[in-house]
């Protein structure tokens, strides 16, 4: 018996009816008519028999009917969108790749959505690898958020915002004396962040432009490290900031935390993409549909003090 014999058998058992049950498969009543002498043969039955100018069922149609609704039912939920799932029943863990300053923006507005919609639900956070990994492939991680540039072909990667990179410095540092210059920039004490123990990037090709060069002293993996020292002493760190005109960015809020001064770098530098992947195998599924819209609005949401 194939599934649409069970959906034929659920509906002429609860209308009691070739044509009430014709029309509630939208099919017609000669095509339900063979189907009802089709599920006749198979289970050996009559099942509808007439009773002057209505049908009624027979003993074995009444003991089949809750049974055939419970496997209609079943079919119904086994071929539902999975992005139909109740947040609040999930007891899933996700584990997601990000660097620091994007988990520490992340991190306390999703917990706060999580315990709101999903209590079930739990986070672990792995930091960046360092070479371009499989591990969405592999099933290790479940969404990878920050700025994607070596994903498989299959991989869906889906754009969060467009930052751009600013210079931050300890209140009272000299480069907030007078106007910044691009000559004035180079000459600072600067801290960069690079996972892979990179000293150059976007930057020193923009100063380059310029004739300009500066003195990287120090290349620290993580961005928090890296603001830390810069709140502590007169070096120099980026960090990525809103667009003009755009809304605030969560991924400025440590920065602010730690008293850094936000200055506007004087160079024409590419915009920074942060984006999230994920493998093609998740894009259906319920609860990893939650948790990407819950990254979207975690990221898109300022940190508030009750966070």
């Amino acid at each position: 018996m194939d599934a649409n014999l069970a959906l034929a058998l659920d509906a002429l058992l609860a209308e009691h009816s070739v044509t009430r049950a014709a029309e509630r498969l939208h099919t017609s009543p000669a095509a339900m008519s063979r189907t009802l002498a089709r599920l006749r043969r198979i289970l050996q039955d009559p099942l509808l028999v007439r009773a002057g100018q209505t049908m009624v069922p027979t003993p074995r149609a009444e003991a089949l009917r809750d049974e055939a609704a419970a496997v209609v039912r079943s079919l119904g939920a086994l071929l539902s969108p999975g992005a139909g799932v109740d947040p609040a029943e999930l007891t899933s863990t996700f584990t997601l790749e990000a660097a620091d300053l994007v988990g520490a923006a992340l991190v306390p507005r999703l917990l706060q959505l999580a315990q709101q919609e999903a209590p079930g639900v739990s986070f672990r956070l792995r930091a960046e690898e360092l070479e371009a990994g499989s591990a969405l492939r592999d099933g290790r991680i479940d969404l990878e958020i920050g700025s994607i540039d070596h994903v498989d072909p299959e991989t869906r990667v889906e754009e969060l915002a467009s930052l751009r990179m600013v210079a931050a410095v300890r209140r009272g540092h000299p480069l907030t004396e007078q106007p910044l210059t691009p000559a004035r920039f180079a000459a600072a004490q600067h801290v960069a962040v690079s996972r892979r123990g990179r000293f150059t990037g976007p930057l020193d090709t923009a100063l380059a432009e310029h004739n300009l060069r500066r003195r990287v002293s120090i290349v620290l993996p993580s961005h928090l490290a890296a603001m830390t020292l810069a709140a502590r002493s007169d070096f120099v760190c980026l960090v990525p900031a809103a667009l003009p005109g755009a809304a605030p960015s969560p991924l400025t809020d440590d920065a602010t935390a730690l008293g850094l001064h936000l200055l506007d770098i004087p160079l024409a530098l590419p915009p920074l993409t942060m984006s999230m992947a994920w493998h093609p195998r998740h894009t259906a599924d319920g609860a990893h549909h939650w948790l990407r819209n819950a990254v979207r609005r975690a990221l898109s949401s300022p940190r508030t003090s009750s966070d």
